[in-house]
């Protein structure tokens, strides 16, 4: 790694620390509170995300769901799974057009009006193409919004707690597992076909909200500086962050920093298609790390059980449909609670310490899993079952604490500006191709390879930890704009330093 970036673990303290209104929390500031509760309108998107593979999972198992559409075979249940990746897939490309030419808000509507249409078209399906259909349709909406959402929620919150708010961003999909996990196990017992479209119907609830409220929030500050809209990008930022005060210093820190970074930008990148991504060193530098993320993201062994918690759970003995929906619900409250620990607690722990944990956890948990399920396939001895259940729960819970929240947190905070949507849009393509692979693969893997199949995943999670021990880079303690100029080099760096002197200088000149 180049000499410019900053050490693994090294940690420096924030430039706007000095800053903040020690008064001034989240918990007792009307604004700020305002302000969070547009951000919970906008980290609800990616509820739709944890929401449909536990859904998917769930009908399966639901006789109804089966006898609706024929029993389907294993390459129409992998297709099932796959096809709402697919649709997010085709618009992951468009996605940053919407994000960067109409702005992130309107982006989040028009990506909500797709989703509550699909929604509505799933609930009502009559044939499994119809559901396919509808299930396209939600994917395409789904990346439309989701492009926007976590990119607004991130260059809109306060400084102070902009990491844990886009780290709950993927925590939230936990949230809809968990309601569809519920969800799925209250209506087993309904005789008829809404036994699924009941689930399927809650799925648009998330967009629901938002194509109700979302144009009523704030646009994107930088978003709206970037398109010389300074003096709406500085009252926003003065309504939320300093009640209205234009002159406050972090508000003028924020501003100064914002307009600095953008006009250096411009500079540095003349040509800010896709090609840019990979046009400079430190471009590069962050598109390994994002292509490696959006790579473990999908493939570090959730997959099976994810996608196919029946069939798994068949491996070991546990085969009335009951007992599968009700671990399947127990397995989301128990995601929910580690990935929004590790949510609050990024700040204080700090990224790099978190993956590392995860990635270790994870590939000693997998073995013992895999350990477990050939003592059982092998020798069908139960005790080896139930061991297995129990190493599932806490190899999630080393999932949960870096992949589920900051994975998309880190990606979105070590890009640019200019580079963000286009950056992000390339993490989203990457483990949507991993998430297509596993939902068509894993049915047939299983049936065919058994507990063999795991090994696969043991190996590379002990890469994983590897990749990560070498390449990742530590960004706890700065702003959005001191992370990204991390990876360009001394330079960028003292740029940001320096603005921030000269806004302490200019706020102790005032009166």
């Amino acid at each position: 790694m180049s000499g410019a970036l900053v050490a693994p673990g090294a940690v420096q303290d924030a430039s706007f620390a000095h800053l903040l209104d020690p008064k001034r929390k989240w918990y007792n500031n009307n604004r700020m509170i305002l302000l969070n509760v547009w951000i919970v309108l906008l980290l609800i998107t990616t509820y739709a995300v944890g929401y449909d593979a536990t859904m998917m999972n769930g009908l399966q198992t639901l006789p109804q769901w089966q006898t609706a559409f024929n029993y389907p075979s294993n390459g129409m249940l992998g297709l099932l799974n796959a096809i709402q990746s697919i649709g997010i897939l085709v618009a992951c490309p468009i996605a940053p057009y919407f994000s960067d030419g109409i702005g992130r808000r309107k982006t989040v509507f028009v990506g909500a009006l797709i989703m509550l249409a699909a929604t509505a078209l799933q609930t009502a399906s009559q044939s499994v193409r119809m559901f396919i259909a509808a299930r396209f349709l939600i994917g395409l909406g789904l990346a439309i919004a989701g492009n926007a959402s976590p990119m607004l929620i991130t260059e809109l919150a306060y400084p102070e707690y902009r990491a844990q708010m886009t780290s709950l961003y993927n925590s939230i999909a936990c949230t809809g597992a968990l309601v569809a996990a519920w969800a799925t196990y209250g209506t087993f017992k309904i005789n008829n076909a809404w036994a699924w479209r009941l689930p399927s119907l809650f799925q648009g609830i998330p967009a629901l909200l938002q194509f109700a409220l979302v144009l009523f929030a704030p646009e994107s500050p930088r978003w709206l500086v970037s398109k010389g809209k300074e003096a709406e990008a500085l009252g926003i930022l003065a309504y939320y962050h300093a009640d209205s005060d234009e002159q406050d210093p972090l508000v003028q820190f924020e501003f100064e920093e914002i307009k600095a970074a953008i006009k250096f930008d411009s500079t540095v990148a003349a040509n800010v298609g896709w090609k840019a991504l990979v046009a400079t060193p430190g471009n590069r530098k962050r598109m390994r790390i994002i292509v490696a993320l959006g790579i473990f993201y999908q493939w570090s062994g959730t997959g099976p059980v994810t996608f196919y918690l029946y069939k798994v759970l068949d491996q070991i003995g546990i085969t009335k449909p009951s007992t599968q929906l009700l671990l399947n619900a127990l397995l989301q409250l128990w995601n929910l609670f580690w990935a929004v620990l590790a949510a609050v607690l990024v700040n204080r722990l700090g990224r790099r310490f978190l993956f590392l944990a995860s990635a270790g956890l994870m590939t000693l948990f997998y073995t013992a899993q895999t350990i477990c399920l050939a003592q059982y396939s092998e020798h069908g001895i139960p005790a080896a079952g139930h061991a297995f259940i129990g190493f599932v729960f806490l190899f999630f819970a080393a999932y949960d604490i870096a992949y589920i929240p900051l994975t998309i947190s880190y990606t979105i905070e070590i890009l640019p500006f200019h580079l963000r949507s286009k950056g992000y849009s390339v993490f989203g393509f990457v483990s949507l191709l991993v998430v297509i692979f596993n939902q068509y693969i894993n049915p047939f893997a299983l049936d065919g390879l058994g507990w063999k199949y795991y090994l696969v995943f043991v190996c590379s999670l002990a890469a994983e930890f590897v990749f990560l021990w070498f390449f990742l880079v530590e960004t706890k303690n700065r702003t959005l704009e001191e992370t990204a100029a991390v990876f360009d080099g001394e330079e960028a760096l003292e740029k940001i330093h320096l603005l921030g002197r000269h806004v302490e200088t200019s706020s102790d000149k005032q009166p």
